[in-house]
């Protein structure tokens, strides 16, 4: 289903909720959000995440099922496998996933940002003599 406008998390949770699989088919860094809302959104933990190696979500959610959205064979192959995937299976990867989310949120986020920052060190310049 293609919605064309923003939507609020409570008028898009019911289509989280209800999809077999999640696409995401960046072909640059974006649509983590996407991915991640849809992850969190799944407490059943079913469903699979279908999610292109060119977003940034990629690094942390290894149990989506990664693709390069160049290759529609690679992402008709991920489609497939998703839909077929065993119950037992998708449950084990959403929890994982679940979890990641859980622990790389946005209070750690913030916190890494402020220890990099923190250890940011200007070079002292020399004073000049007059």
């Amino acid at each position: 289903m293609f919605l064309k406008k923003h939507h609020s998390h409570q008028e898009i949770l019911p289509f989280y909720r209800l999809s077999d699989l999640c696409l995401v088919t960046s072909l640059h860094d974006g649509m983590n959000l996407v991915a991640k809302e849809f992850v969190a959104s799944r407490s059943d933990e079913s469903g699979v995440l279908i999610l292109s190696r060119f977003a940034g979500a990629s690094r942390e959610m290894r149990d989506a099922l990664i693709i390069n959205p160049y290759d529609s064979e690679q992402m008709a192959e991920a489609i497939h496998q998703a839909l077929a995937m065993d119950p037992d299976e998708q449950s084990a990867r959403m929890k994982r996933m679940r979890a990641t989310i859980r622990e790389n949120n946005i209070y750690r986020w913030a916190g890494n940002l402020i220890t990099e920052l923190c250890n940011v060190r200007l070079p002292v310049r020399a004073e000049k003599e007059s």
